[in-house]
């Protein structure tokens, strides 16, 4: 009898032990996010991903960038792109040495992050590029800035005519608005650019108006996200093609963290033929892609971006 009381106790003891342990050590297995978001934008517009993450026990940290969001600091006090980056620069090297995010940049946010991983590869457990802009050691963020598709012209950028209306010296500001409105730029053109430095002098600001956000990256996500953008999206300063010669990436540094790009399937923003260029000049280690989705896709198919972080959070830290 007391040989089977003693039996009894200790599986109840093990079983108790088991329990605890799960219980106990399993926040030590959740992940540190770390979500960088898009031109304009903010922190605020991964509020569904923040919120599906911290519900399941993981660290969240949503960066402002310069003079975004919450940011105090003003537009023009970011004229350089490293800035822009610092808050995320700041943010990065005030970890402890042992930590490691999951660093994910959205859009224009892949500038960040691919700084960020030439400057702390060591804090990075995987990096991933959501529909976002990637540039490498072979492929440098000048080369593809000038490549962004964002009008309705093929390869031309803001970047570009802005370069040739620089040239023929048509920045006087009506001038310039009608070259941007007939190369479809400024199309659905209630996207705004500003001349704080005089009319014949190159721009200065840009921000996006509520229709080119709602055919360019709202057009699948609900009406009230689109809203909100329209409230709270703030502009960017006019950073030319020369401006990104400052992101230099090594294959020494870069290249040693581990890269996963999602597809934003239905983006009209960054086409999926333009992902898929970035992709084969810059080959990450893997390429989801989320069905569905415009270019705001934790707006759109926030589940499926979260089960997908995820996913790659548990296979690569």
């Amino acid at each position: 009898m007391e040989k089977s009381q003693f039996l009894t106790s200790l599986v109840v003891l093990i079983l108790l032990l088991s329990y605890a342990n799960a219980t106990f050590s399993g926040p030590k297995a959740k992940k540190h996010f770390v979500l960088v978001h898009a031109a304009c934008h903010g922190a605020w517009s991964w509020y569904k991903i923040i919120a599906l993450m911290r519900s399941s026990g993981h660290n969240v940290t949503a960066i402002d960038l310069g003079a975004s969001g919450i940011n105090p600091k003003q537009v023009l006090d970011v004229p350089r792109l490293s800035d822009y980056f610092m808050p995320l620069t700041k943010f990065l090297a005030s970890l402890p040495a042992h930590e490691k995010v999951v660093l994910v940049g959205h859009s224009f946010g892949g500038y960040a992050i691919s700084k960020a991983m030439e400057s702390f590869p060591e804090k990075i457990a995987v990096s991933v590029f959501l529909t976002a802009l990637m540039p490498g050691p072979n492929i440098n963020a000048s080369t593809v800035q000038a490549k962004v598709p964002i009008c309705h012209i093929p390869n031309f950028s803001h970047e570009m005519i802005c370069y040739v209306c620089f040239h023929l010296q048509i920045f006087e500001t009506e001038y310039f608005l009608q070259t941007l409105e007939f190369t479809g730029v400024a199309s659905a053109s209630d996207n705004r650019v500003a001349f704080d430095n005089g009319p014949t002098k190159p721009p200065t600001t840009f921000i996006y108006g509520p229709k080119y956000l709602a055919t360019k990256f709202y057009q699948l996500s609900p009406i009230q996200d689109l809203e909100l953008a329209n409230t709270l999206v703030r502009p960017l300063y006019f950073y030319s093609v020369e401006d990104f010669s400052e992101i230099i990436l090594s294959s020494k540094r870069y290249g040693s963290v581990r890269r996963v790009f999602i597809v934003a399937a239905k983006d009209n923003l960054l086409k999926k033929k333009f992902q898929k260029w970035m992709i084969e000049k810059n080959p990450p280690d893997e390429v989801e892609e989320i069905q569905g989705s415009d270019h705001m896709t934790m707006m759109s198919m926030p589940q499926q971006l979260y089960t997908t972080l995820q996913s790659i959070a548990n296979k690569y830290s």
